[in-house]
């Protein structure tokens, strides 16, 4: 068994290094940037992760391991839900809910999230009417997962989720599928986890939509043809696919309580290689501080900084529930405040 466990380890560190191409990349120039839809996939979820930086990967012992990576949900023995609001940029919504049931065959688990972005309602102006004309429209995204855990061994695990995802603005909208596959390892060393997830692999997206439709005059020389009927096509445009590597390492520290650092290693399609690093004080198993700086190495980065706390109550046979809060330094962008609530049902 201890050999197959190696064997495991190394084929994931070289699926690992295959698929990020970790050293090389961070001297390429990223041509990439703004050219995928769906851009709110990126957007992290949990206050507890983005308090640490959003180093996840390796960790995903709660229901926000269906964004993070898939596969940590078999380390999850109960009925898990967690709720997490989002006070975003420019006065967007970004909202996230997770559950999490363990399956009694298999040593597997089945996952159900759903992740949104809401924009608020706006003022519809036009070149004409710049005031605006009277009317208001909205946008939102929506991405829908159902998702499947299983341990092949006490150390190893995989995990997939299948996504559907929606951005509509006004009277147009667009849908798109996609896959995120996980794999989880937990090492000989105690307390030392690896975690790899590729995240968003799927269709392209395109708007369409009455929107889209309206009349133009070919020819302003001639008066007798001036509303021609047309209709405006959009561009299809491919989905932010993403690979993170992650690794962590938790270490008891006796009657101090207990410290867990972690970092993933980022490599988008749209952007260039950055890393996260965080960092977790637990103390009497109830009471937790966290840090972390998001894009490390990314040039122009405007975010960094983050800071978290939580409170984690839980007792064998009883209902347990945690509460946390992020904070994440946006530069000239402002704050962004993270709240989240988990419930844990007995067994």
């Amino acid at each position: 068994m201890a050999r197959i466990n190696r064997l495991i380890l190394f084929e994931c560190l070289l699926i690992i290094v295959y698929n990020t191409n970790v050293w090389p990349q961070f001297i390429i120039n990223v041509r990439g940037a703004g050219t995928t839809a769906a851009p709110f996939l990126e957007i992290g979820v949990g206050a507890r992760a983005m308090g640490m930086g959003g180093t996840y990967a390796a960790i995903a012992n709660d229901p926000t391991a269906l964004y993070y990576n898939p596969a940590g949900i078999t380390m999850i023995n109960s009925l898990q839900m967690e709720l997490m609001h989002n006070e975003w940029l420019v006065d967007t919504k970004h909202d996230f809910f997770g559950g999490v049931l363990p399956l009694p065959f298999f040593n597997s688990a089945l996952g159900f999230s759903i992740i949104s972005l809401y924009y608020g309602d706006k003022p519809v102006r036009t070149i004409k009417r710049p005031e605006g004309t009277g009317e208001n429209y909205d946008a939102l995204d929506v991405a829908v997962a159902l998702s499947y855990a299983m341990a092949l061994t006490n150390r190893f695990s995989f995990g997939l989720s299948v996504k559907w995802i929606n951005q509509r603005i006004w009277h147009e909208s667009g849908d798109a599928v996609a896959l995120d596959l996980g794999i989880f390892y937990e090492t000989a060393l105690k307390g030392l986890k690896l975690g790899f997830c590729m995240s968003n692999f799927g269709t392209n997206l395109r708007l369409r939509g009455r929107n889209l439709d309206s009349t133009v005059d070919p020819d302003e020389k001639y008066e007798n043809i001036d509303r021609v009927p047309v209709q405006f096509k959009t561009d299809s445009y491919p989905l932010p696919m993403t690979l993170r590597a992650g690794i962590s390492y938790e270490k008891g520290l006796g009657m101090l309580g207990s410290l867990l650092i972690a970092a993933d290693l980022l490599h988008p399609t749209d952007n260039q290689e950055s890393i996260n690093l965080g960092i977790e004080y637990g103390f009497a198993g109830m009471f937790y501080l966290r840090g972390g700086y998001e894009n490390l190495f990314e040039d122009n980065g405007v975010n960094g900084l983050t800071l978290g706390c939580g409170i984690d109550y839980y007792h064998p046979g009883s209902m347990g529930f945690r509460m946390d809060y992020a904070y994440s330094d946006w530069g000239i962008l402002d704050n962004c405040h993270r709240f989240s609530v988990g419930i844990s049902f007995p067994k």
